[in-house]
């Protein structure tokens, strides 16, 4: 059943309802444009040869100049060539004369049969300094008896400057059939141009002097350059030389339209022609658009379809708009359950709601937080960290609707850091195992002292003792006490130095803690002492009584300076005993809001080269044959875990100054 509603299809109309006012009106354009192009035509031609007749005039011009110019020079060379020339001085004075005469002249010159310079007038002449074009000439006026030009040439880099477009004129001079030198005149083309043009023909043209290869070498253009419409090229007559006259008019071709009335016709007519090609353009464009719209539409849905970046675009009452298929990989949720739902969020995990609903009061409130680190939940329970930018979504009127967040899996990421933080505990410890391992034989021989002093004193107890028993003698308690107490204290020592030995290899997770800096120091005391009597170095300890307590791991703060020391130690290996003194010190630094202690070790040992310092730092790198490489760089990750700093400067007496900073415990605990 037809729909009595549906819209009738449009008959198609046949393209000769539009076909033939299209050619009307085309055959009254060509109609009315024929007059015009034909006045235009003869305004053109008779423009163009008034060029042509204005160029042979300038021509001519130019050849008269440097005709007279040639007649004063075979004058000059008539007496030149006599058997009696004018003196030395008359020449140069008809010189100078030729040179008022004629400013477009740069240099005369008198050469004898041998080339040799006998007067100049203008620049000097130098010996050889003839280009091949004026050498030529020369060689060719000599042999024609006759006076010849050479090409135009350039001494400097400037196209139009003091040395652009020069020409010489070799006339040679010849008495009773023998040669017996030449003239020869350098011309300025700039100069003759800019003489001899008058300013009228020259605000109206622009005028050029071209080489053979077309190059220009003079050119005027008072009226601003031509418009290439009327142009001419006239060969200036010169003997020998080729230089070309170029004109070209600043006129632009006859105006078309030069009636009103026919162009307002003109202008209807095309008016209407273009209306009907706009229209059908109109209609080109607007189907392109449609369908280049639907091409960018279809490559964002595959662009957004293809990132492993989880997109979710949300309006300001927090409902979710958009979410892209990453998205739904992420949370594990297909894109129809997250649509138009709003907080609470299927994939917030439980510990973290109050979190995520605290985020979303902010964003309500227009205070989005712009990056963050949180987790979702999946439905099989899976827990994925995830790391989210927020940013306002802004529409093309600069409106704001509503807020996009980016989000990535960061669970690799996490995974990889774990991994790092356990390698560097690895790491650390096997340093600390290392360190004691090259001071196993010290260990072994300060151990063996106060072992030695026990078994003595123990001996020496059982000695009294004996005597005693053997001889009912008195038992003398007063030596039988110190003998043990000497024994007690040693036993301690030793103690004292395996529990050392204990806490600096044993691992366990770094923490933070309220430490004295005294402690520390005394705690690894021993061992720095032991090293430093195997070397002959004197151990200095300068810590101020009222230093405050520093928030450190124990254990780590220990690694870094028995690491320093040791280097300190190995540094003055080379150096007098009297010298190799070991200094620790400590001061509080109170610059910032957050008070720091500051600890330092200072050695007197050799320095460290400008070259060593650059690399200090680096893992693996290492001036001893036998080192890792890995102190220094242990160093500053354990002093950086505190967030502090490791420096090193050089001593002003010799050697090397390393210093690291804390934070105060106190300043970081809650008032």
């Amino acid at each position: 059943m037809k729909n009595p509603f549906s819209m009738p299809r449009p008959v198609p109309d046949g393209p000769w309802r539009w076909l033939v006012p299209v050619l009307l009106v085309l055959l009254f354009l060509l109609v009315l444009l024929w007059l015009p192009w034909q006045a235009r035509q003869m305004e053109s031609n008779e423009r163009q040869e008034q060029l042509i007749a204005d160029t042979l005039w300038v021509e001519q011009t130019l050849r008269f100049e440097l005709a007279r110019s040639e007649e004063v020079l075979a004058t000059l060379g008539t007496d030149l060539a006599a058997d009696s020339p004018p003196a030395h001085d008359v020449v140069e004075a008809r010189m100078a004369q030729m040179f008022k005469n004629g400013h477009e002249l740069r240099r005369i010159a008198w050469l004898d049969a041998g080339g040799r310079q006998l007067a100049v007038q203008g620049a000097e002449l130098a010996h050889g300094a003839l280009t091949a074009s004026s050498r030529d000439a020369q060689e060719m006026a000599r042999k024609t008896h006759n006076g010849r030009y050479s090409d135009p040439y350039s001494l400097g880099p400037a196209r139009y400057g003091p040395d652009a477009g020069l020409v010489d004129y070799h006339l040679p001079l010849y008495h009773e059939g023998r040669f017996v030198g030449s003239l020869v005149a350098t011309y300025d083309l700039q100069t003759l141009l800019d003489e001899n043009v008058p300013w009228w023909f020259a605000q109206d043209n622009s005028l050029s002097l071209l080489d053979r290869d077309d190059h220009v070498v003079a050119h005027r253009a008072a009226g601003g350059p031509g418009r290439g419409v009327y142009t001419h090229k006239r060969a200036l007559d010169l003997p020998g030389g080729q230089i070309v006259l170029a004109t070209d008019s600043v006129k632009g071709a006859p105006r078309l339209l030069p009636n009103l009335l026919v162009g307002s016709v003109i202008l209807l007519a095309l008016g209407l022609v273009l209306s009907l090609a706009a229209l059908w353009r109109h209609i080109a464009r607007t189907i392109a658009a449609e369908n280049a719209l639907r091409q960018q539409m279809a490559f964002r849905t595959a662009m957004e379809n293809s990132l492993l970046t989880g997109l979710r675009a949300r309006d300001l009452e927090g409902r979710v708009t958009y979410v892209n298929p990453a998205f739904c990989r992420i949370v594990g949720l297909p894109a129809g359950e997250l649509l138009g739902r709003t907080p609470p969020m299927p994939y917030w995990a439980p510990e973290e709601t109050d979190e995520y609903e605290e985020r979303f009061r902010k964003i309500l409130a227009g205070q989005a937080t712009p990056q963050f680190e949180t987790v979702f939940l999946r439905p099989d329970g899976t827990r994925v960290p995830v790391l989210v930018f927020e940013a306002p979504l802004v529409d093309s009127i600069g409106r704001h609707t509503g807020w996009m967040s980016s989000i990535l899996d960061i669970t690799d990421r996490k995974r990889a850091e774990e991994l790092a933080r356990q390698q560097q505990e690895k790491l650390e410890t096997s340093a600390r195992l290392a360190t004691m391992g090259e001071i196993s034989s010290m260990l072994a021989h300060e151990l063996n002292q106060p072992l030695a002093a026990i078994s003595s004193y123990t001996a020496g107890a059982l000695n009294v003792l004996g005597r005693a028993s053997d001889h009912a003698a008195p038992l003398d308690a007063g030596m039988l006490k110190r003998a043990l107490e000497q024994a007690n204290t040693q036993a301690r020592r030793a103690g004292q130095i395996i529990r050392s030995v204990h806490e600096f290899v044993k691992k366990r997770e770094p923490r933070r803690e309220s430490v004295m800096v005294p402690q520390v120091i005394e705690g690894i005391r021993a061992l720095v002492e032991l090293q430093a009597r195997q070397s002959y170095v004197t151990l200095q300890v300068e810590v101020p009584p009222d230093l405050p307590p520093v928030l450190a791991d124990r254990v780590l703060l220990e690694q870094v300076l028995l690491n320093l020391t040791r280097n300190a130690i190995e540094s003055m290996q080379d150096i007098d005993r009297e010298r190799r003194v070991l200094r620790i010190e400590a001061a509080r630094i109170d610059t910032d809001d957050q008070g720091r202690v500051a600890v330092s070790v200072i050695d007197n040992g050799h320095g460290i080269p400008p070259e060593v310092a650059e690399r200090l730092f680096s893992p693996f790198f290492s001036t001893k044959a036998e080192g890792m490489g890995m102190g220094l760089s242990i160093c500053r990750t354990a002093i950086e875990f505190h967030g502090g700093t490791l420096t090193h400067a050089d001593n002003p007496g010799g050697g090397t100054v390393f210093t690291f900073t804390l934070q105060q415990a106190q300043a970081t605990m809650p008032t």
